[in-house]
C-alpha cells in the first residue's frame, strides 16, 4: 500500500492480501478453527514462536483483513475488531486499568459508555471522574496519582460538543496517561485522533464504517504493542470477538465509505441551514458552526462536520416526543450513519442510563433531539422535518 494514495483509495485496497483462488473479494472464512500439520506445529503457534490461525477467537483470515484495513485508515500499525462498539470501549479501558486505578473521562459520552464507567468499572475498584473536556484546567485539576487513562468523545453523543485533540494529548504526555478517543461519528475521513497524539481509538464499526445497519462490531486503533495486549489478554479472556461473517460485511460496507460520508455530509449541511433558520428550533448542535467551540478545529483537526445533527425545540417534552411520532421519512431508532434517517430522543433513549441530574450536568435536555442524516435526497428530509415542526 502506497502512503501517498489517498483514503478514498486505501479504503479499497489497503489490507487486502491477493488469495490463492484469485478472488476479487476477499473470501469468508466461516471457521472456528484451524487444523495444524502436527501437534509440534499447534503447539509452537500457542507459543508464539510460529504465526499461523489456531481459532478464530484468537485470529480470522477474514477478521485480520478488516483489521489491517482499518489500522491503514487511522494511521496506526495495529488494529482489532471486537464484537460491538462496546466491546472495543470496554477492552480498550479494562487492558489499560486495574483496581484502584483512576479514569477521568468526558462527562457526556454515550449512554452505555456512561453506564460501564458509573455502574461497572467501580466493581473491579476503578475510580471514575466525569469532567468538562472542553475545559483543560478541569481535566488537570482531575488527575491525581492513580489517574491512568484520559478517554473522551469528539464529536460528543448526542449534544456533539468536540474537544480540542492537541490540548488533551499534552495533559496526558504530561501525565504519562493513556488517552483513548472514541472516533465513530467522524471515521478516518474525517478525523485522525493519531496525528494528534492519541493513543488508542475506538469505533462502533455498527455506524459508518459498516454503514448498511445490518452489523454489531467494534475497532480499536493503536500500536501493536498496545494492540497485541488488548487483542491477546483482554480481548481473548473477555471473548468480546467479532465474527467473520459481521467483519465480512464491514469490508464490503467500507468500499463506499468515501462516497457515502460526503453524502452524509452534503445533506447535513443542508439541513443545518434549514434549521438554524426555522424559529420553532431554539438551538442547533453541529460541529463547526460559526460561533461554536468547534470552529476552529475545522481543517485543524475535522475535515466536515459529519452527517449527525442534535438540536432543541421551543417546546416541552410532550410536545417534543409528539414531533418525533409525526415524522413519516425518518426511523425512530437509535444508532447512526445508515443510509435511513434517523431520529430519536437521547434523555429516554440513548442516554436513559443518566439520571435527571447527571443529564443536566452533561447538557442533555428533555427537548434534545439527535437525527442522524441519511443518504434520501436532502429536499426529501426537509421537507419531512418541516410537516413535523408544523405540528409543534
Amino acid at each position: 500500500m502506497k502512503d501517498k494514495w489517498a483514503l478514498a483509495t486505501k479504503i479499497i485496497h489497503a489490507g487486502h492480501i491477493k488469495d490463492s483462488s484469485g478472488a476479487l473479494v476477499a473470501p469468508l472464512c466461516q471457521s472456528a478453527t484451524f487444523v495444524f500439520d502436527s501437534a509440534e506445529q499447534g503447539g509452537a503457534r500457542f507459543a508464539g514462536d510460529e504465526t499461523g490461525y489456531i481459532y478464530t477467537r484468537l485470529g480470522n483470515p477474514t477478521t485480520a483483513e478488516l483489521e489491517r484495513k482499518m489500522a491503514v485508515l487511522e494511521g496506526t500499525q495495529a488494529a482489532v475488531a471486537t464484537a460491538s462498539g462496546m466491546a472495543a470501549v470496554s477492552s480498550a479501558l479494562l487492558a489499560n486499568l486495574s483496581h484502584g486505578d483512576h479514569l477521568v473521562a468526558s462527562k457526556a459520552v454515550y449512554g452505555c459508555t456512561f453506564s460501564l464507567m458509573n455502574n461497572q468499572l467501580s466493581k473491579f475498584g476503578i475510580a471514575v471522574t466525569l469532567v468538562d473536556f472542553s475545559d483543560p484546567q478541569a481535566i488537570s485539576k482531575a488527575i491525581t496519582p492513580q489517574t491512568k487513562v484520559l478517554f473522551c468523545e469528539t464529536p460528543v453523543n448526542p449534544h456533539l460538543d468536540v474537544f480540542d485533540l492537541d490540548e488533551i494529548v499534552a495533559i496526558a504526555k504530561k501525565h504519562g496517561l493513556i488517552s483513548i478517543v472514541d472516533n465513530t461519528f467522524m471515521t478516518p475521513l474525517l478525523q485522525q485522533p493519531i496525528l494528534h497524539g492519541v493513543d488508542l481509538v475506538v469505533h462502533s464499526a455498527t455506524k459508518y464504517l459498516n454503514g448498511h445497519g445490518d452489523v454489531i462490531a467494534g475497532v480499536i486503533c493503536g500500536t501493536s504493542e498496545q494492540i497485541d495486549k488488548i487483542k491477546f489478554e483482554t480481548v481473548k479472556d473477555l471473548g468480546g470477538v467479532l465474527s467473520p461473517h459481521d467483519a465480512w460485511l464491514i469490508l464490503r460496507g467500507l468500499k463506499t465509505l468515501d462516497v457515502r460520508v460526503e453524502r452524509h455530509c452534503d445533506n447535513a449541511e443542508r439541513v443545518v441551514e434549514y434549521l438554524l433558520s426555522h424559529p420553532k428550533v431554539i438551538k442547533v448542535h453541529y460541529p463547526g458552526l460559526k460561533g461554536s467551540k468547534g470552529e476552529s478545529l475545522m481543517g485543524k483537526q475535522m475535515r466536515r462536520g459529519g452527517g449527525v445533527i442534535a438540536f432543541e425545540l421551543d417546546a416541552d417534552l410532550k410536545a417534543s416526543i409528539a414531533f418525533v411520532n409525526h415524522l413519516q421519512l425518518f426511523s425512530i431508532a437509535v444508532s447512526l450513519g445508515d443510509a435511513e434517517s434517523l431520529i430519536q430522543h437521547p434523555a429516554s433513549m440513548t442516554h436513559a442510563t443518566y439520571d435527571i441530574e447527571q443529564r443536566e450536568a452533561a447538557g442533555i435536555g428533555e427537548s434534545l433531539l439527535r437525527i442522524s442524516v441519511g443518504l434520501e435526497a436532502a429536499e426529501d428530509i426537509i421537507v419531512d422535518l418541516e410537516q413535523g415542526l408544523a405540528q409543534v
